[in-house]
């Protein structure tokens, strides 16, 4: 006796959809929340790139130089864009020389020029060679990336100009940690500020450190010793702070007062905005590590998330943040691999190198494509394009894993529409050969959780043909 419903109906995928959506079959892609406002009369971003542009143009010159006369393929001497035999990616003493004679310099700017770009991004070491950074590639199309390439360098103002010989290293520290702070004033401030007024609010904060690390012990205690740093003068450091942040285009000094730059005056802004950001927590996993992190976000609504997700990288530099998300995502969770790479999205232009880096990881490779020719430029419905079939299968069965393992039955029949394949023969062929390691436990819950008794049985007997190994 025959089924009164054609068998072929009841084995073709009905409504079928591309990949594009599969990776968000958990987590849909929000619109972008308004950025806030900078603060009235703040440069436009054109303008403020053209200002950063000018800053870093010693820095951008002698990364290009490095670029198109070191290059691996055109150094004769076998040394890879200003790799040295140290593997430091610093410049040896003949490449300083030879630079300085190309660009009409002395071999000493060519090294600090050269130390501006490694701290703005323009240069990149990756072990001991030294190549050109995302930004120098995006110099003249990107002005967020030249931006960033700043704020980079307007960060590690201490490293780019070191304190002065003979002063107290402790000391020193304290008046880094306590700059942003004075920092914060000038920018309240919005104009000329007396230096002996920051002097004096420098002070305060030096002393609020120290007494933040001051601990009593119990029990008898001898005498205390006081701390060479505590006898150390701060005028002194308060002027070489200041000048190093002027040396990198934040603020101007002169007759007795500081101002920041608007470039100064922006990037202050921005760091206070993430301070904001970060203490607004939503779900309050900032102190998280990002695979505890992630999982708290997974039943937040698609703008919570992404709230969170800005709040966590506030609270973190780019890169440990960074390399904390790729190593979640490399776990056996694939809910956390989906949530790592939106996570990403949030952190975008600075995670290229990483994730490209990623892409060869079988893993992670159809979620790094997908964010890389999101980056590139393609429309997100469209991204899917740049997967091969096998690549859309892996994911097609990786994204199922996600959906079975935190997901309701109803969703995982949903996402059988988003396969590629016209009818279901033909995926279950696709998902046995592409040898994803949850293929058996997806099967097994598509069968289970499918209300269709042709279905279920068919895809259970795949499942059955790949846990035996057989056809």
């Amino acid at each position: 006796m025959t089924s009164r419903i054609p068998r072929d109906s009841r084995l073709r995928l009905v409504r079928p959809r591309t990949l594009a959506a599969a990776p968000r079959a958990m987590t849909q892609r929000p619109t972008r929340r308004p950025a806030p406002r900078p603060p009235e009369g703040t440069p436009a971003p054109a303008e403020l790139a053209r200002m950063a542009r000018s800053v870093l143009a010693g820095a951008a010159r002698v990364a290009r130089w490095a670029d198109t006369v070191l290059s691996p393929a055109r150094d004769r001497e076998g040394t890879a864009s200003g790799g040295t035999p140290e593997g430091t990616g610093t410049l040896s003493d003949a490449t300083a020389q030879r630079a300085a004679t190309d660009l009409a310099l002395t071999p000493a700017q060519v090294r600090a020029d050269w130390d501006t770009a490694r701290l703005a991004g323009l240069v990149e070491v990756h072990g001991g060679i030294a190549r050109p950074g995302w930004r120098l590639r995006a110099w003249n199309r990107d002005d967020s990336a030249v931006l960033r390439g700043w704020v980079a360098l307007f960060d590690a103002w201490s490293i780019a100009h070191p304190g002065p010989d003979g002063r107290e290293p402790a000391a020193v520290a304290e008046v880094v940690s306590a700059m942003p702070q004075v920092l914060s004033f000038l920018q309240l401030s919005a104009g000329p500020v007396p230096v002996p007024q920051l002097l004096d609010l420098l002070e305060q904060r030096v002393t609020e450190l120290r007494t933040e690390r001051c601990e009593i012990p119990y029990g008898p205690q001898p005498e205390p010793v006081e701390s060479p740093a505590e006898d150390t003068p701060l005028a002194p450091l308060l002027d070489w702070a200041l000048h190093a942040i002027a040396d990198v285009g934040a603020l101007t000094c002169a007759d007795g007062q500081a101002t920041l730059t608007p470039l100064g005056s922006w990037a202050v802004w921005v760091k206070l905005e993430q301070i904001c950001v970060a203490a607004q927590s939503p779900a309050g996993n900032i102190e998280q590590g990002a695979e505890d992190m992630l999982r708290g976000c997974a039943q937040l609504r698609p703008n919570a998330a992404r709230a969170e997700y800005r709040a966590w990288l506030a609270a973190r530099t780019v890169g440990s943040a960074v390399t904390e998300l790729l190593d979640a995502a490399r776990g056996e969770d694939a809910l956390l691999r989906g949530l790592a790479f939106e996570a990403l999205r949030v952190v975008g232009a600075p995670a290229e190198p990483d994730v490209r880096s990623v892409s060869d990881e079988t893993h992670l490779r159809p979620y790094a494509l997908l964010w890389l020719a999101e980056h590139d430029g393609h429309d997100p419905e469209d991204a899917h394009e740049v997967l091969t079939r096998e690549e859309a299968t892996w994911l097609w069965v990786d994204t199922a894993a996600a959906v079975a393992d935190h997901g309701e039955a109803p969703l995982l029949v949903r996402h059988l529409e988003s396969a590629i394949q016209p009818t279901v023969p033909a995926l279950l062929d696709e998902v046995r050969a592409v040898g994803h390691p949850r293929t058996v436990q997806v099967l097994v819950a598509l069968a289970a959780a499918h209300p269709d008794p042709a279905l279920a049985k068919a895809v259970r007997r795949a499942a059955f043909q790949v846990h035996t190994g057989g056809n």
